[in-house]
Formats: structure tokens, sequence, C-alpha cells
């Protein structure tokens, strides 16, 4: 039997969100029903209800920084059971045959993966994501938050920790190496304590200095205003890897020019429009240029568990469903430190 909940959803693009009742699936054998107690607030959120980046599906109900507690499971559900505290991330489903979800990259599913929201199931459904009071998720794509990390800073993790773990991982961070995080927001502040976690040495690119003092107690080594044309002087050919959080329009040739020969320049932020580029800002140096996409269900567990480690959360400021449409508009105004968080209570 299907389940009527409470959720915040966008009629159509562009609208206000408003308080609405959807319906989570039965409980099937390999599901988890999952009491939502906090949603982060992401970005790509705000792209997707606003149709930055194409046509979406409506109504929204945005929301794939999802940390709750397992209040039900189906009978054939092994990893979990009735009072886990758990995850949902980007994807809750894949087709499980294709190369790259055969090698834990579900996140690159050949066929598509199936989006937390603003996707179709495999059942002809439309998903719907976090903003809302329950959830029902395939455990394959249920991950364990561990004990040591509150529910509340969980959340952001589940997008934004993955999304600058897995490129740092991938792309060599650790000691010995120079890292810069080009943007301190949502992702950009985790991209700085998992650098940091991992033993890189971190510089902070942003256009301002305004964030410094909080850029350097979340780990960062050095902070640099990229408004300031000396920056690009004196930090030329200085970084193993550069990873770019922001979804504005940048000067990739001039951020090029900061690595060291070899290096890499790895973008997860998302500009809406294309970007053009002079390709002698590769050829020279011999360098790249690259993208990444959150990572897969087993390297988001290895993030999980690497951040409970390490005592690593989320910054995040806790909010009212109520205030949802305001916090979207802080989003895009950069006010905010550094990640916004639904109390699914007031759902």
């Amino acid at each position: 039997m299907t389940t009527t909940v409470a959720a915040y959803a966008a009629p159509s693009a562009k609208a206000p969100l408003e308080r609405t009742t959807i319906e989570r699936r039965t409980v099937g054998e390999h599901d988890v029903l999952i009491d939502v107690q906090y949603a982060g607030i992401c970005h790509s959120d705000i792209h997707q209800v606003r149709e930055g980046w194409g046509e979406a599906i409506f109504p929204m109900v945005p929301g794939h920084e999802i940390a709750g507690v397992v209040s039900e499971v189906g009978s054939g559900v092994t990893k979990f059971e009735v009072g886990d505290r758990v995850g949902v991330g980007c994807m809750v489903d894949s087709c499980r045959e294709c190369e790259p979800c055969l090698s834990g990259q579900e996140q690159h599913c050949l066929r598509g993966n199936v989006g937390t929201y603003n996707s179709v199931g495999k059942d002809g459904e439309p998903t719907y994501g976090g903003y809302s009071q329950k959830v029902v998720v395939d455990e394959a794509f249920t991950l364990r938050i561990p004990e040591g990390i509150s529910l509340d800073v969980a959340a952001p993790l589940l997008c934004a920790g993955i999304t600058t773990y897995s490129p740092l991982k991938h792309w060599g961070a650790g000691p010995g190496k120079k890292v810069a995080v080009v943007g301190l927001g949502g992702l950009g502040h985790m991209g700085v304590k998992i650098a940091h976690a991992l033993g890189a040495e971190v510089t902070v690119l942003s256009q301002s200095l305004r964030k410094k003092d909080d850029g350097l107690k979340l780990g960062a080594d050095h902070y640099y205003a990229t408004s300031d044309p000396k920056t690009f002087e004196e930090l030329a050919g200085s970084f193993d890897v550069i990873l770019s959080t922001v979804s504005a329009q940048v000067d990739f040739g001039a951020y090029l020019g900061l690595l060291k020969t070899g290096g890499a320049l790895v973008n997860v932020g998302a500009p809406e429009e294309p970007i053009s580029l002079n390709l002698f800002s590769l050829i020279g140096g011999n360098k790249t240029l690259a993208g990444s996409m959150i990572g897969g269900i087993a390297e988001t567990q290895e993030m999980l568990d690497f951040c409970a480690e390490h005592g690593l959360g989320a910054e995040i400021e806790l909010i009212e469903a109520s205030q949802v449409n305001e916090a979207y508009e802080r989003v895009l105004d950069s006010d905010v430190r550094y990640r916004f968080v639904i109390d699914a209570a007031t759902i």
C-alpha cells in the first residue's frame, strides 16, 4: 500500500516551492522506508527547479542530500534494520548490468542512473526527493551514516561530500600535493575540509578575502582573492590539482595557468552556459581539464566512513521547510555558510 506524505514541491518551472502531499510506493522486497530527518539544499536543486539544466519534470520535490532513520524494511533486505541511521544521495537506481555499474560507478550508468528526483524510476513513475517526510529507496542505493556524525551535518555529505571527495581521491590529493579549491561555498567548504584531511597543502581561490578567516579555520593553508590580478601572477605553475566548485563562468585559461606541468583542473560546478577555451592552455604543460560527477555507492560509503574517522561534517544553517524559497534566494546571493539544511520535522 502506498503512503501519503507531506512534501515541498515546485508545481512548475521557476515557481516557488509549496507544501503539498505525494505518494510513496509500497515497500518492496529490497526496499527500506526512511523517516527523513534532514535534507540539504544543493545549488543543483535550484538549477533543476528553474530548468537551468534543461526541461524538467513537474511537480518536482527536490532534495538529494537526505539523512534519516529506517522505519520499515522489505522482506529481502539484508543491509539494514529498523532504527539504522541512513542516507540517500543523488541517485536511487541504475541498470546494475553495464560496465560502469558493475565496476562500482553507478553514477555513470550507460542507460542513465535514476536520479533521486526529477527522474523516472523503473516503474515508470517520477521520482521525488528529500524535501519530504519519508522516502522509499532500494537498499542497494542506501548508505549507512556512521556513528560520530550527527544527521544534520551528515546530510550534505551525500552530495557535497562525495562530489568533492571523489575527484580529490582520483587525482591524488594527499601529502606532498598542492591543491587549490575554487570557491568557498557548499561544495568548496567540503573540498577544503576533505583535501586537508587527505594531507594536501590547500589553497582557497575566492573572488574576495571576505571568507578568509573561515577558509583557514576549515583547513586551508592559504587564501587568495581571484579579483586581484596579482594572484594569477604569484601562483602561476603552483598546483597539482585545482578543484573548481563554482557554477559561474570563469576564465579557464587563467586557472589552467596556475597548474604545474601535468596538473589537472577538475570541475564539479556546472555552469548553465557553454564555455570557450583556447586549447593552447592545455597543450602547454601537458595539462588536463576534467570533470567529475559524485561517486558510486561504494565510494560514497567510503567517503562517509572517512568523514566519520576524521570528524568531518558540513557547516550548516538549519532552517524550517517554510523558509525554503528564501533559502534559494540566499544561495543565489552566496549568503549561506555553508549549506542550508531543512529540518524535516517542519514539513
